[in-house]
Parts: structure tokens; sequence; C-alpha cells
């Protein structure tokens, strides 16, 4: 990927300026102002995560889908996906929002298959599908080729009503965090995937997971888990 690809936004971002079209549909790199209230309009999470790349899945111009990409907030997450020396290049899919009246037809995965060939080469993507807590298997994952790393452990910590990693005081209460299926992409060329593959530190699986993934309503989600102890 070249420089001249990129170009600096009015908020001082650099924005890649290639894209993809396919029919109706157009796939661009967007600024985080505009993703951001996209977002927090659709998603269940209602929280607005660390955002480095944004990418828009437009309909006839009319933006229908965002997928965004950002640092993890633990350091150790970052270190233990290949080891301290690629913390640096470790990224989190950390969301995917498409609108409603979009949901139904590949258009996820075809904006999570073009937006990973939009990032900068060289980076380790890593996401997860909340089995546990939101019935989510992560066939977007599977559709667009990542590579399956299991299952991690659920666990408690101290609860907090805000980010997963701000945590109060409050020693007594406990906060759940359910299992989920990881799922590991590594951008840019076949050499890349292979020199950074090898890094890897999750044993690589050679099934994906099945089941049915359950769908919920944006406007009052219940998650399968309760949230507190």
């Amino acid at each position: 990927m070249s420089l001249f690809d990129f170009a600096l936004n009015e908020e001082g971002e650099f924005i890649n300026t290639r894209e993809f079209v396919n029919g109706d549909y157009t796939i661009a790199q967007i600024s985080r102002v505009s993703a951001i209230p996209f977002i927090k309009n659709i998603h269940y999470a209602r929280r607005v995560p660390c955002v480095q790349f944004a990418f828009g899945l437009f309909d006839k111009g009319e933006l229908v889908g965002v997928v965004t990409y950002g640092k993890p907030a633990s350091a150790t997450l970052c270190d233990g996906v290949a080891g301290k020396e690629n913390s640096h290049r470790v990224f989190e899919l950390n969301r995917l929002v498409i609108k409603p009246d979009h949901n139904g037809s590949n258009l996820a995965s075809m904006l999570v298959g073009k937006s990973l060939r939009l990032l900068p080469n060289g980076l380790i993507i890593v996401s997860y599908a909340d089995w546990e807590g939101w019935g989510h298997v992560g066939y977007v994952y599977q559709a667009t080729n990542w590579l399956y790393t299991g299952l991690t452990k659920s666990r408690t910590d101290k609860y907090s009503e805000g980010h997963s990693r701000h945590y109060a005081q409050d020693e007594e209460r406990r906060q759940y965090r359910t299992s989920k299926h990881r799922y590991i992409f590594i951008t840019g060329s076949k050499t890349d995937r292979k020199r950074l593959g090898r890094e890897i530190k999750y044993p690589v699986l050679d099934h994906y997971p099945k089941g049915d993934s359950v769908h919920y309503d944006t406007d009052n989600p219940i998650p399968l888990r309760g949230k507190e102890l």
C-alpha cells in the first residue's frame, strides 16, 4: 500500500483514498467523527471504543454500515497475541454495525472483507464473537477467512458501570466476563501472513464453530448472561 493512497481530512486524520465499489454499494475509509454517532445509535454496547481506523458501507451514497478498528485496552492482550515484539501490530475489530433494514444479507461480510484490504499491511487484527453472552458464533469472520483460535476463558473482575477496564474500588462487586470465540486476521501480502502467522501464540484450529447466531433488538438489547454477579 502506497503513501500516495492517503490524504489528510478536515479532522487531521490520514484517510485511505482507495475505495471498493460493488453495484450500488461503496466501501471507503471514513473519519472517526463520522463513525461514532452511527455506532452509538445502533450498536448494543452503547459505548464508544478506541478507534484508529473506521470504514463505511454506503448504499447509493447513504451510510448504512460501519466497521472500526483500534488498539485493545489491555496491553497484556496485545503482548499475548504474538509476543511483545509484535504488540504494536495488534489491533482489534471493535465495532461492526449495519443498519437493521440492511441486515440479513452478506453486507457485513463484504464490509469487513474489503475494509481489511484497506488497512495498512502487517497488522494483526483480533476480534471476538460473544457466544456465551450474546449467542454470536462469528460467521462474518469465517466468511472472510480469519484464523480461529478457540474460546477465551470466562472470568470475573471488579465491577464497573463504564469501560470494562476501568474498575471500581468496591472489591465485593464482581462482573462476569463471558467466554468468547477468538478470531485473528493478518493484513497484507501472503508473505506478511506467513511471516506473522508463525508468531501467533494461540493454537490455530482447523475447524470453525457452528451454531445458530442470536439476533438482538437494537432498541432493547438483552444479553444471554446477566451483567453483574
